[in-house]
């Protein structure tokens, strides 16, 4: 008996602090998102105005997608903002366990996911499911607000400063604005002859009918059976 009302009162202090604290990570991630899609929206008419009469294709347009999802169509380019619905604790290899931020603090590991993918606007336009999308970006947000951001070139350098800074509207703002120059300087490049010399009679007809050639920037990401990122893009 004694042993069973050990376990007892080990569930009740997990769920008192653990899972409270899972809970407030989700409720910070779930605000800054929804101060992200605001950004979005009032990014979108800021930028629409500025540019005047010109051609309405390059416009943006924003897109309420779904409570976890947003995106921001800019010119030939899409930028989709996912929310994990779940709260992740990094690994034992990530570089965030080497700060004194989490050294002091476990649980100041735990924290939710922000996802920013680029994708071409035609991917999503011709059905083309099969094109790959390419993770330009993710913030991490914890129990404290506190946040930083992994990406790579300028979206990996900007925001290091994890534990001494609380995710903000500023912050998003500035994470937003690096993505969409990010995505408009990253072009898409001409596939290697040999990944495109062959075609089967299907894929063929299958771009005929839905404009379904394997289109990506850099060749992008692609998702294995696992949900894990594949890097195709063999970049440095």
């Amino acid at each position: 008996m004694e042993n069973q009302e050990e376990k007892k009162q080990l569930i009740i202090g997990i769920l008192k602090d653990k899972s409270i604290l899972k809970q407030k990570v989700f409720d910070n991630t779930l605000s800054a998102f929804c101060m992200v899609k605001e950004i979005l929206k009032s990014l979108s008419k800021d930028v629409n105005s500025n540019l005047g009469n010109i051609d309405p294709r390059i416009k943006l347009e924003y897109t309420d997608r779904s409570s976890f999802d947003g995106q921001i169509k800019i010119a030939g380019d899409i930028l989709l903002f996912s929310m994990h619905s779940n709260i992740f604790q990094f690994d034992r290899e990530h570089p965030a366990w080497k700060t004194a931020y989490i050294q002091k603090n476990k649980y100041n590991a735990y924290s939710g996911i922000i996802n920013i993918y680029n994708f071409l606007a035609d991917s999503f336009k011709y059905s083309r499911l099969d094109d790959l999308g390419y993770l330009i970006a993710r913030i991490f947000i914890n129990h404290e607000n506190q946040y930083f951001v992994e990406g790579k070139r300028q979206m990996g350098m900007l925001f290091t400063n994890y534990g001494n800074e609380e995710i903000s509207r500023q912050s998003l703002q500035i994470i937003i604005e690096t993505a969409i120059q990010y995505s408009l300087e990253f072009d898409l490049l001409v596939p290697p002859y040999d990944t495109v010399k062959i075609a089967t009679v299907g894929q063929v007809e299958a771009k005929i009918q839905l404009s379904r050639i394997i289109t990506g920037k850099r060749l992008g990401f692609q998702f294995n059976s696992d949900d894990v990122l594949v890097d195709n893009s063999k970049e440095t």
